[in-house]
Parts: structure tokens; C-alpha cells; sequence
């Protein structure tokens, strides 16, 4: 009689172990730096991101952060920051963008709620951007799709590698 048990239910929880394996799909979560920017519009366009890549995104179970340098040539340092002119600041700072919050995923929508932003708009009471995305292993692609303005017109896709 046990051996009859046995023989049932080890091929039970073999089955519903691999079941289990195949039901889990590639988490959002990591740290992940976009490679490539791709512009549509009347003049689309595609941008390879050079190494070193300047950009990192971190994804944890509910909230995100992502920091990223949007300058072709390398930021000049600025030796006193007091004496520095506001054209070096915009030269220095402006290139860079800083934003980190809340997300929401439903279905393959990605809903970002800004807390902290280097822009303040970003972090206005209301605010969000919803991204479509695709994962395929460790590359993810997000396009964006609306804000709280309505849909994005001529959205931007990025396409990210896993880095950890």
C-alpha cells in the first residue's frame, strides 16, 4: 500500500513542481541600463547608448529609481560651483535626470508614480507615466504610452539589458 502512495504521489510533485517552474515568468525586478533609444515621428530615429553606459535603472518589488547622463559628449566638472555661471550648471546639470517612486504593473503596463524627481513637474500630486513593455530573458523593451496629460505622441522605446 505505501509503495502504491509513493508511486502516486512523486509523480505529483514532480509534475507540480515543473508546472510551477513554467508559471514563473521573468521578473521586472534587477538593475537593468538601457542600450538603445529608438525615436519615431517624422524623423525617426535610433540611438546606440556607447559604453561606459551612463544610466541605471533599479527595480524592487514596488518601487524603482533611475539616474541617467542624456549628453553625447562627456559633462565638464565644475571646480567651484559657486563661481560657476549658469550656462556651466546647464552644461553640467542639466544633461542629468533623476527620478525614483512607486510602480504598478497590470498586464504588460508599467505605471511609475514619481516621489522624487530632479524635475518638480515629475513629482506633481497626480503625476505618472504608463510604459508598455516586453521581456524577453534579460533584455526588457518600454515604450511610452500616456501620462497624466493623455497619450504620448511619438513615444519613446528603450530597450534595457539586465546588469546584475
Amino acid at each position: 500500500m505505501k509503495r502504491y502512495v509513493l508511486a502516486l504521489i512523486v509523480p505529483i510533485l514532480l509534475i507540480s513542481h515543473a508546472i510551477a517552474g513554467q508559471a514563473t515568468s521573468p521578473s521586472l525586478q534587477g538593475a537593468w541600463q538601457a542600450v538603445e533609444l529608438t525615436f519615431p515621428g517624422p524623423t525617426p530615429r535610433t540611438i546606440v547608448v556607447p559604453e561606459p553606459r551612463p544610466n541605471l535603472t533599479v527595480i524592487s518589488a514596488r518601487y524603482y529609481s533611475r539616474v541617467q547622463v542624456e549628453a553625447a559628449e562627456p559633462r565638464a566638472a565644475i571646480a567651484d560651483v559657486a563661481k560657476a555661471t549658469a550656462d556651466q550648471l546647464r552644461a553640467t546639470w542639466g544633461p542629468l535626470g533623476a527620478e525614483a517612486g512607486t510602480y504598478e504593473v497590470t498586464g504588460n503596463l508599467i505605471t511609475m508614480r514619481p516621489i522624487a524627481a530632479k524635475n518638480p513637474a515629475a513629482m506633481a500630486p497626480g503625476a505618472f507615466t504608463t510604459w508598455s513593455y516586453r521581456l524577453d530573458g534579460n533584455t526588457l523593451w518600454v515604450t511610452a504610452e500616456r501620462n497624466q496629460h493623455g497619450p504620448i505622441v511619438n513615444p519613446v522605446t528603450v530597450k534595457s539589458v539586465r546588469v546584475e
